[in-house]
């Protein structure tokens, strides 16, 4: 229902989803100030006052580069130590491996270093754990037999700082290892000759938000910059060019769901544009099978490209990605996109029929329990490699954190997690591991993985309730959309669309700008395919606007919107630019719903 309050967007107490509309904007003066000054519409000066900009820093915030935000790479602790290293490996044209991670995080992280070393004169080799077989991280096994190989140097990237045991072993043998990595770190080190990570309990850099391919590109500096100032350039040895390899910093960035701010912000922005010279042989393969007809943004990377490259590790095929990433004969990169093409649908149909068992089970505990803290699902026999796609869909149903448990025959458990904003999941892993539930356990904020007996799932349970407790009832107090302003359709033109864009690239830390559109007509609304709407927003103008509504048939959202047919109603939602059949057109993403008069949203199916 609405009710008029002055405290509320459009006076929108309580919408049909329950929320209260709240002006996202503080002071309107600044929003103000930055309109006239840059001379740009209020909406957009609305949008970056309420992400903390002022009119001195919004032209670097609408123009992040490099130049302005790079730090000195020596900031993160323990990174003068591991560039001389590196360098010493690369003067001494030692025998290199790069340890990666099979996410997307881990696999541009591996290519770029990968990369980055055969510019520079050393032919690294590179390992990716199997996901099913192998698990998470660095292990004995794959260490040993990397030494027996003839490998001096190991490189671990976006893993690592949990693998103690591998670690201690790994010296044993006589094989160094540097670590770069970015999750969580306890108060003890593994045992390494540096361990690069900006979490890590005594680094003051600041750099915590980055992804492990945003520490790895920062190292990759740090040894660029000490292989120069050793004079190891000249000649046939050119100094290659660093911004080459943005591309894969963007795409590891967006997919590992870190902050969009700062650095990272300029990383990302200057890696789409990168992308979008399809340079690199692989990704262009991976966009053409995926049948990407846009200019590369967050969506891209996040929703079209990072699932395939995900779907190589979550289907056993851990080394397919990063040799996509790595090549540059275009028949290998045809040939593997289209295998991670189809090992894509292979994942998608696994995770269709888990998350369906999910679903049944995550309401029925939640039924039973009440109000909880944390949704957690097990099953004999799912599919360890797609896990985490299930608990983020479950995170997305229920807005809590979730976690879900694929159990093998011996009941031994491999859980993924995905969390809320303000409940860190990682450091309650970290926690419930240090307690003795956990095999093992690591992970950030926002996402988490784990190993578990079956025997200790309640116990698990129990732990992680209690301590997110406190922090999931503060992230969920006031169930309040934030609106950055009000538009018309008319207003809502591919020319404001590309200005509005100019204040991303949106994710966590930088949201997509939401915006109200008030007293709208909705003069069409119709369900396309089983679970989406789509309609006409008519403001009182005469000006229309496209709209839809994903995943929203049969919620109070989809309810309200198809019983307000021929209604006019406040629709709030973030604009895009919809390319299809050749045309581009301005479409709103329909995110809430609240009719005009008070108590009128009544019978929406509350």
């Amino acid at each position: 229902m609405t009710a008029v309050n002055d405290g509320c967007f459009l006076g929108v107490t309580r919408s049909v989803t329950g929320k209260a509309w709240l002006d996202n904007l503080s002071d309107r003066r600044v929003a103000t100030t930055i309109s006239q000054r840059l001379d740009l519409p209020e909406v957009l000066g609305r949008v970056l006052a309420a992400r903390g900009v002022d009119a001195e820093t919004a032209e670097q915030f609408l123009n992040p580069t490099l130049k302005s935000c790079l730090p000195d790479p020596h900031v993160l602790q323990d990174a003068e130590r591991a560039s001389a290293r590196i360098v010493q490996a690369v003067q001494n044209h030692e025998n290199v491996v790069v340890y990666g991670d099979y996410d997307v995080d881990g696999t541009t992280s591996t290519a770029l270093l990968t990369r980055f070393l055969a510019a520079v004169g050393i032919s690294a080799g590179n390992y990716i754990p199997n996901r099913l077989t192998e698990g998470y991280g660095p292990n004995v096994e794959a260490l040993r037999t990397i030494r027996e190989n003839g490998a001096d140097l190991v490189i671990t990237v976006d893993c690592g700082i949990a693998a103690h045991d591998p670690m201690e072993q790994a010296a044993a043998l006589g094989l160094d290892i540097v670590i770069i990595d970015h999750h969580q770190a306890g108060e003890q080190l593994p045992v390494a000759h540096a361990v690069v990570n900006p979490n890590r309990q005594d680094d003051l850099s600041g750099l915590g938000y980055l992804a492990a391919v945003g520490v790895t590109f920062l190292m990759v500096v740090a040894v660029n910059r000490a292989l120069r100032t050793a004079g190891w350039y000249g000649g046939d040895r050119p100094e290659p060019d660093l911004m080459q390899w943005l591309d894969f910093v963007a795409l590891g960035t967006v997919c590992d769901v870190v902050p969009l701010v700062d650095l990272n912000r300029a990383l990302v922005t200057q890696g789409l544009k990168v992308m979008a010279r399809r340079a690199n042989t692989g990704l262009r393969a991976l966009g053409t099978v995926a049948r990407l007809n846009r200019q590369p943004d967050t969506y891209a990377a996040g929703f079209v490209l990072g699932p395939r490259i995900n779907a190589a590790g979550r289907m056993g095929r851990s080394d397919l990605a990063v040799t996509l990433l790595c090549t540059d004969d275009d028949m290998i990169a045809a040939e593997t996109a289209q295998e991670l093409e189809q090992l894509n649908g292979e994942r998608q149909k696994e995770e269709a029929e888990i998350l369906e068992r999910a679903l049944m089970q995550a309401e029925r505990s939640l039924g039973e329990a009440g109000q909880a803290s944390i949704v957690i699902v097990s099953g004999d026999g799912w599919h360890a490699g797609v896990v985490g796609i299930v608990a983020s869909r479950l995170k997305d149903r229920f807005a809590l954190p979730a976690i879900a448990i694929a159990f093998d025959e011996a009941g031994q458990g491999s859980g993924s997690g995905r969390s809320i904003s303000g409940a860190d999941l990682g450091t309650s892993v970290r926690r419930a591991l240090e307690a003795g539930i956990l095999v093992k356990g690591g992970g950030h904020a926002m996402a988490a993985g784990l190993t578990v007996e079956r025997a200790r799932l309640g116990d698990l349970r129990a732990f992680l309730e209690d301590d997110l407790k406190a922090a999931v009832a503060e992230a969920t107090a006031n169930p309040g959309l934030a609106i950055d302003g009000a538009l018309g359709a008319g207003g809502a033109h591919l020319r404001f669309i590309d200005l509005l864009e100019r204040a991303g690239p949106f994710g966590v830390g930088n949201p997509r700008p939401r915006l109200a559109f008030p007293a709208h007509k909705i003069a069409y609304a119709d369900v396309v395919g089983d679970q989406h709407i789509r309609c006409t927003l008519v403001s009182g103008d005469g000006a229309r606007l496209k709209a839809m509504c994903f995943r929203c048939v049969g919620t109070p959202l989809g309810t309200g919107i198809l019983k307000s047919r021929g209604m006019a109603v406040h629709v709030a939602g973030h604009l895009s630019a919809n390319t299809w059949g050749g045309q581009t057109t301005p479409q709103l993403i329909i995110e809430d719903l609240a009719t005009i008069e008070a108590g009128a949203g009544e019978g929406f199916g509350r």
